[in-house]
């Protein structure tokens, strides 16, 4: 198991958010800290190393994504396999609540990459969006190629096929703080000719610890300044479930009558939330409650 501990050198930033450009280059970006919110996370299972990296890696992209995309809802990145990693899920919503679950076997191989998941395993970006007055959200869902070994270069190869736009990531976790950055070439850029490639050479000075220990505006401009680097904007990011009894009190009763009823061993049902752990009792008489007002007395409509 990896040490939850946070990394002192990058407290500064932790659980935020940060969108910036660089002007002569042409390229926008975003960096991303998760501290307490990766760690309350993680106090709710625990992971064996490569998963607790698979999660980490697929948390911090899902708050990167919504500082590239526009959301009003949520984004969540969802991985799932073949072998001994079933299912790998980060969520993040406009409001920069995180959250994340991981199920696997109990035995997981060191040194685990995409290509171990199976020839089957599938990686998908789903984007719901609820505008303002809209009855229902709007839901966009992209399939990820699993043709690489690590989830940044994915990722990157789902952004140039896409968006037909050239995008670098680097994602790591280590210490119990997950941190990612990305950059893309903005559409119809502006920059100078030699902007793109520039950067991206930049880019590739960067190494995973020195992406995990140092403060991102002091990243920031010791890789960019030359290319005249400007946040825009930084938000805050925190862990957030969005469990509640009225979600509870739905699923019971979309499930019938009967069946919610046999749910309810001892006179009462308990259910327990997969991302925080947080459990919800319903007694008898409250899940009865629930068809009170239907003209079915088996299911609810």
């Amino acid at each position: 198991m990896a040490t939850h501990a946070p990394d002192a050198a990058s407290e500064l930033d932790h659980d935020r958010l940060s969108r910036f450009v660089l002007d002569t280059s042409g390229v926008r970006g975003v960096f991303v800290r998760l501290g307490a919110a990766w760690r309350q996370l993680l106090d709710n299972a625990s992971y064996p190393a490569p998963v607790e990296q698979l999660l980490g890696e697929c948390c911090a992209a899902a708050a990167l994504f919504t500082g590239h995309a526009k959301v009003e809802g949520r984004l969540s990145i969802q991985l799932v396999g073949e072998t001994a990693v079933r299912r790998v899920f980060a969520e993040c919503t406009h409001e920069g609540h995180i959250r994340g679950i991981a199920l696997h076997d109990d035995h997981v191989p060191a040194g685990l990459t995409l290509r171990d998941l199976g020839g089957d395993a599938r990686l998908a970006i789903t984007i719901e969006n609820q505008p303002p007055g809209a009855a229902e959200p709007v839901r966009y869902q992209g399939l990820v190629g699993l043709d690489a070994d690590t989830l940044p270069a994915a990722f990157e190869d789902y952004f140039r096929q896409s968006e037909q736009l050239p995008t670098r990531l680097l994602l790591t976790v280590r210490d119990g703080v997950a941190t990612g950055l990305m950059i893309q070439q903005l559409p119809g850029s502006q920059g100078d000719e030699d902007g793109w490639r520039r950067a991206s050479a930049l880019f590739d000075t960067l190494g995973a610890a020195e992406l995990a220990t140092t403060a991102g505006a002091q990243l920031l401009h010791r890789l960019f300044h030359e290319d005249g680097v400007r946040v825009l904007a930084s938000r805050p990011l925190a862990f957030g479930c969005s469990c509640s009894l009225e979600r509870v009190r739905a699923v019971m009763a979309s499930l019938g009558r009967e069946e919610a009823l046999a749910a309810a061993q001892g006179g009462q049902a308990e259910v327990r939330c997969e991302f925080c752990n947080t459990v919800y009792r319903l007694t008898t008489d409250e899940i009865l409650a629930l068809y009170a007002d239907s003209p079915d007395p088996g299911r609810l409509h």
